[in-house]
């Protein structure tokens, strides 16, 4: 709007009902409070203050018009208010993309937690197992888990990630323990064939060097929790993070085999993000809500 500021002064010089006063509150000088007054009246083509040298006053069309300006400078008070207070409380709707599996077993839990502590804020969660852009989906945030992060996101560690090789009592006792990863060659391993790592092999940390193992089995399910079952019945070996297994492993339905063999070496859980130098805080909250929810040494590690 043309001369905005001018109009603000105007409001400001008739609340005050002087120039230095009013000079003093917008911290600038009388003489600039004078000329933006001069201004204005120019640009309209009236006169809106008597001025002498002992006394100010409003002219008739001056007090129409200082109506007009201090509902302006409410408003624009209100708005300022209003931006004040949605960056102090969070509130509104996140959007969330999460892997499904995660999102069932660990996200749904964080997220009731987060909707307690804020009352305010609404989540909106995609699980699915396909990599989303975040950008061009309108996401928030992503939880990935990676090993290596996206270098034109932000990416902040929620938890360390750590991968078990176990079975059945039942399969153990028929087939054996192996005692190094090389071993599971001569086992039934259980495949996820929607992870490119598994069809790539099962990957092992042997000293300073990494192994590329090209394990085989009978079943091969995009399902992990099909997969499970499958290792619950004795069906072989699976591979698989912990947060997956946390829950079997402590009511002894599987076992944990090649426990000193580290797998996928430096996976973590990230959250991700698109680099906002203003970020919204709803978004912050919840990031922060995650990293003390799973981190630093998350619970399904106790088992």
């Amino acid at each position: 709007m043309e001369h905005l500021a001018e109009m603000m002064t105007f409001a400001k010089v008739v609340e005050t009902r002087s120039f230095s006063a009013a000079a003093e509150e917008l911290k600038t000088s009388k003489s600039l409070v004078s000329k933006q007054i001069s201004t204005l009246e120019s640009a309209l083509g009236v006169r809106l203050l008597n001025r002498t040298t002992r006394r100010m006053s409003l002219t008739e069309i001056g007090a129409a018009y200082y109506e007009h300006c201090a509902r302006i400078a409410q408003e624009i008070d209100a708005a300022s208010e209003t931006v004040t207070q949605l960056q102090a409380e969070p509130r509104g709707v996140v959007r969330i993309t999460s892997p499904v599996i995660f999102a069932s077993l660990h996200l749904a839990p964080a997220i009731q937690a987060f909707l307690k502590r804020y009352d305010k804020v609404e989540i909106e969660l995609d699980a699915n197992d396909r990599i989303m852009d975040i950008v061009d989906e309108g996401y928030d945030l992503a939880i990935r888990i990676t090993d290596r992060p996206s270098q034109t996101m932000i990416a902040r560690q929620i938890a360390p990630l750590h991968w078990a090789v176990c079975a059945s009592p039942d399969y153990l006792a028929r087939r054996g323990n192996p005692q190094t990863p090389q071993d599971l060659l001569d086992h039934d391993c259980l495949m996820y064939h929607g992870i490119p790592a598994n069809r790539e092999g099962w990957r092992f940390q042997s000293g300073n060097r990494e192994v590329l193992l090209n394990v085989h089995g009978r079943c091969r399910v995009n399902n992990t929790e099909a997969l499970i079952r499958l290792a619950i019945g004795g069906m072989g070996i699976v591979l698989f993070p912990t947060y997956v297994l946390s829950e079997h492993l402590k009511a002894g339905r599987l076992q944990v085999v090649l426990p000193d063999s580290v797998a996928y070496p430096g996976m973590s859980l990230y959250v991700t993000y698109f680099p906002n130098r203003y970020m919204q805080p709803k978004v912050r909250a919840f990031i922060d809500h995650l990293m003390e929810y799973f981190g630093p040494r998350p619970y399904w590690d106790d088992f």
